[in-house]
């Protein structure tokens, strides 16, 4: 068990050190990328941004995720990954080149032909490295993953602000993907020891093949999720892309924010529970998905409220008032925001139980109700469809919850319990430093006075009740650094 805590700690860790330092990073180039290019420039990737994230959903086909699923997966099952992976990808790739001016045609935007056909291509290069990607997180090689990620992210993240600066436009957006896909694979290629062979047996993908297919339809659903209100705008604005664009940077500031905490519980999650599944101690799991809820209330509240309290400044004070529109869209979805995290939880107990149906259905349910929400609210304009989105985001986690209850016995009680805690305090938080805080004017000074204002009230408020998972954080901060 000690082990186990070991293991979980050094993974969130190293989660939240490749996360919050990822995000850092992301910040810095999309505020210079920001400044350089406007929202007419920005909309035609967010355009065929679910093309892409569809593409790369069937070229993992969810094989990844049963791989980690699996309690000690062979070569053997890592080779016959990779090679469905690539040739699958291949064959995808070409139908989107085919399909590409009609694309255009959809959006009424000539140059999406060619851009989409390059952008294609990073989901192509990425089949290269699933495989490596799922044998790192299974052995949850999370400091190897944190350098590669950093270190893909500065080369394309310098590429891009390098083509935008020298007038490429959205191009500069587009080299950003196909490089940062690139640099990812060799980083995982020279990190992991494992390497394809040409025995090729796909009986592990046929023993897999239901598990892994509800996977990938509620990878493919998730990814409808996530840019759903962009490929919608991208249709009905098509006129005035820079509607589309002001929503696609407000959503991508909003997305930034809570994958930090999401991405750093999905690197952990699923492996911690997969470890404890047969475990002889029934309430282990209730127990231990508990700490991490806490974990996730401890960190999504203030973080996406925060954002949510300083919207306005951040915006102006980075990328500029030509992105003013955006505010609204960004204030509203970064109180969604603050819930998202919890779907990843959620989604990896349900997985580790085998459970990927479960999953699947959830999901399309949701998807449904978001796109009867968007029907039933768009003509009353972009703002009312956000909050209708934002809202049926924080309902829908009751559903997950009821499921929870009945694999593990985890009761909504205890959840709201470990949870609501947090949001309280954090609201009250964020109300005291908005009024305190209303004298600065500068709003450089202002961005600065109530994020520094906020923490500190936060963390002292935290101390004050003697938080136990803030405690344990600590410790655990303050013995890394001592090593």
């Amino acid at each position: 068990m000690d082990n186990l805590k070991e293991k979980t700690a050094k993974g969130l860790f190293w989660g939240a050190l490749n996360n919050g330092t990822m995000q850092i990073l992301n910040v810095i180039i999309g505020i210079l990328l920001g400044r350089m290019l406007t929202p007419e420039e920005w909309a035609p990737i967010g355009m065929i941004a679910i093309f892409s994230a569809i593409a790369g959903n069937l070229q993992s086909s969810g094989f990844s995720t049963a791989i980690i699923n699996m309690k000690q997966p062979t070569d053997n099952d890592y080779n016959a990954v990779f090679w469905f992976n690539t040739i699958t990808s291949f064959c995808i790739y070409l139908v989107l080149f085919a399909v590409a001016p009609w694309i255009a045609v959809f959006f009424e935007q000539p140059c999406l032909t060619d851009l989409s056909r390059f952008i294609f291509l990073a989901f192509f290069i990425s089949s290269l490295g699933i495989s490596t990607n799922a044998y790192m997180m299974k052995n949850m090689m999370q400091r190897e993953m944190t350098i590669v990620s950093l270190t893909a992210l500065v080369i394309s993240g310098t590429t891009a602000i390098i083509l935008a600066f020298n007038g490429y436009s959205y191009w500069s957006l587009a080299w950003q993907q196909v490089v940062n896909s690139t640099m990812l694979i060799i980083g995982r290629w020279y990190f992991v020891k494992w390497r394809p062979s040409l025995k090729i047996d796909f009986s592990p993908i046929r023993k897999t093949f239901r598990f892994s297919m509800n996977i990938l339809v509620t990878m493919i659903v998730n990814t409808v999720n996530n840019n759903i209100l962009t490929f919608v705008f991208g249709k009905l604005f098509a006129r005035t892309p820079q509607v589309v664009g002001n929503f696609f940077q407000a959503f991508k500031w909003n997305t930034m924010a809570y994958q930090t905490i999401g991405g750093m519980i999905d690197q952990v999650a699923q492996p911690v529970m997969v470890s404890i599944r047969d475990d002889e101690d029934e309430q282990r799991e209730v127990r231990v998905f508990r700490k991490m809820l806490r974990f996730t209330s401890l960190l999504a509240f203030p973080a996406m409220f925060g954002l949510a309290l300083v919207a306005d400044e951040f915006i102006l004070s980075t990328i500029g008032p030509k992105w003013t529109e955006s505010i609204p869209i960004l204030r509203i979805l970064s109180i969604g925001g603050a819930f998202m995290p919890f779907y990843s939880l959620y989604k990896n107990l349900i997985i580790s139980q085998g459970r990927a149906d479960i999953n699947m259905r959830l999901n399309i349910a949701q998807i449904v109700l978001q796109f009867l929400l968007i029907l039933a609210t768009y003509k009353q304009g972009i703002l009312v469809v956000v909050y209708a989105y934002s809202a049926l985001n924080i309902v829908w986690l009751l559903v997950w919850q009821i499921y929870a209850h009945r694999l593990i016995g985890l009761r909504l009680m205890d959840v709201l319990k470990d949870s609501i805690p947090f949001a309280v305090v954090t609201l009250g938080v964020m109300a005291v430093t908005y009024f305190a805080t209303l004298p600065v004017t500068n709003i450089y000074a202002l961005l600065a006075v109530r994020v520094v204002v906020a923490g500190l009230l936060y963390i002292g408020i935290m101390k004050l009740l003697r938080v136990k998972i803030m405690d344990e954080c600590l410790k655990f901060i303050l013995k890394k650094a001592n090593k």
